[in-house]
């Protein structure tokens, strides 16, 4: 695949079809042409600030047709787009900033405030549209193994990531899920998960490759979602459990015939909310993916959802998973072990890092699964320790290490319990070495975390439970949980 090369995907798009409709956001339409032209306007005022091909250029932005204009503007200049979380603190932004390289920062007034505390040269999205135009030198092609987009994960450790994307695995994500979902000309995608997430850059990216309209929200709105399944034709959705569950508790009536699925990803769907939509003819796919996956690598269509409860169904076609044990060998169907993935949609790697997660061409996820003998995987627990949270992945280690940047904590374990909202939360137990309270902490926690990552309750215990080579035991403060009140001081 190294030397391959594509035509660049939107001015191709806007080649083939140029009168399709490819965005609507709040009620303003945009032809495949009519955005290609726009882009084109936004990338010679990018390329005018002296921004090269090559170089990566950090976004912080909302979901806005606007943010749209951007990233495909990045794309048809060739520079590689480090997409940011909205929710992230400037101590989280500044490390992922420094740890890109990024030249820039692009983002809007409503991150004002933030973007003060950040150590980069800023540049406001209504500030570059009103600057001047210098005919840009767009591209015409891209290898497909260059990188696109990087997006960061937090790694076990605790220390964010930076997922390369490449156009290559956009590409093959996009192939992948059309061969599983089929695909029609008057299919449209609604986009109410964030562009900065895998989740929402992959509808990005899927409509321009398939031509389709993708009809954007600013955010999760259930009232706007079922207006405008019903007046955009919208066929496909992406969801999390949780708005999964708000939609089906608001919808009075059948879903119109032209809808065709819910795609369900960000951790696995309970049995409850699969039967209520299977008495509401809700059709959903269950997914399994991550960023590292360039989105969905596995998905189970509907007419398993029940028969094949709890699993995430089989890899898409240009992907392939196996099951390894401890020892490197592949597991029997029935046996636990740690999911490998293999695909051209799996990244090529970390940025800065080496490549110890690539092994002979299959990726380790370090989440524990097993197949069954039909060769659907079931998804036993999400990277061990990993908490989701709304559908946003929450690493305890990421917020021991905030918690024990307090004076008073001298030792921190977190673990998610299940909340009726989110799915998960965290919860901190924590060892003191001086006096404090858990409302301080929680605060303190607010300063250096994203609101999603903050703690929501506080246990103050004597010791944490460890084994003989020192290594935190969570399940044992799982058990803590259910025994509440056995621990505290």
């Amino acid at each position: 695949m190294s030397n391959e090369v594509i035509p660049n995907f939107l001015k191709k798009r806007a080649f083939l079809t140029p009168s399709r409709t490819a965005l609507v956001f709040e009620g303003k339409r945009y032809t495949f042409q009519q955005l290609y032209a726009e882009c084109v306007e936004v990338a010679g005022k990018i390329h005018a600030l002296g921004i090269k091909k090559g170089q990566y250029v950090a976004l912080l932005l909302t979901n806005h047709s606007e943010s749209v204009v951007i990233l495909f503007s990045l794309q048809l200049l060739g520079i590689k787009a480090v997409l940011l979380n909205t929710r992230l603190t400037p101590e989280e932004l500044n490390y992922q900033l420094k740890d890109s390289n990024s030249a820039c920062l692009i983002t809007e007034s409503l991150f004002e405030e933030k973007a003060e505390q950040l150590d980069i040269n800023v540049l406001f999205k209504n500030k570059l549209f009103q600057s001047s135009f210098i005919e840009p030198p767009l591209v015409n092609e891209v290898a497909l193994e260059e990188v696109c987009s990087l997006m960061y994960t937090s790694g076990t450790t605790g220390s964010p990531k930076g997922v390369m994307q490449t156009y290559g695995n956009h590409w093959w994500s996009a192939v992948g899920s059309s061969l599983n979902l089929g695909l029609q000309d008057s299919d449209g995608w609604l986009c109410a998960v964030p562009l900065f997430h895998i989740s929402g850059y992959s509808i990005l990216m899927r409509s321009v490759i398939y031509g389709i309209k993708m009809v954007l929200h600013e955010s999760f709105d259930v009232g706007k979602t079922l207006e405008d399944i019903k007046a955009e034709k919208v066929t496909t959705m992406s969801v999390v459990s949780t708005m999964l569950s708000r939609f089906l508790d608001q919808l009075d009536s059948q879903l119109p015939s032209h809808f065709r699925c819910m795609l369900l990803g960000g951790g696995p769907a309970s049995l409850p909310l699969l039967e209520k939509c299977r008495d509401r003819k809700v059709p959903v796919f269950q997914t399994y993916g991550m960023t590292e996956t360039t989105s969905q690598f596995v998905t189970l269509s509907p007419e398993f959802s029940l028969s094949k409860l709890g699993s995430a169904g089989k890899a898409l076609f240009p992907s392939q998973l196996k099951i390894v044990n401890s020892g490197g060998l592949e597991q029997q169907p029935m046996q636990s072990g740690e999911i490998y993935v293999k695909g051209p949609n799996v990244t090529k790697g970390y940025l800065n890092k080496e490549d110890s997660h690539l092994k002979n061409g299959w990726f380790a996820t370090g989440d524990i699964g097993f197949v069954d003998e039909e060769g659907f995987l079931y998804v036993q627990d999400r990277r061990s320790d990993l908490i989701i949270s709304g559908g946003e992945n929450v690493y305890p280690a990421e917020i021991e290490g905030a918690l024990q940047g307090h004076h008073a904590v001298q030792e921190a374990g977190v673990i998610g319990v299940e909340d009726q909202e989110w799915g998960q939360v965290p919860v901190a137990f924590v060892v003191r070495n001086a006096l404090t309270t858990e409302d301080e902490i929680i605060k303190y926690c607010s300063s250096k975390l994203a609101k999603y990552k903050v703690p929501k309750r506080i246990m103050f215990v004597n010791e944490l439970p460890r084994n003989a080579t020192n290594k935190l035991l969570r399940r044992k403060l799982k058990e803590w949980i259910k025994a509440e009140g056995t621990y505290e001081n």
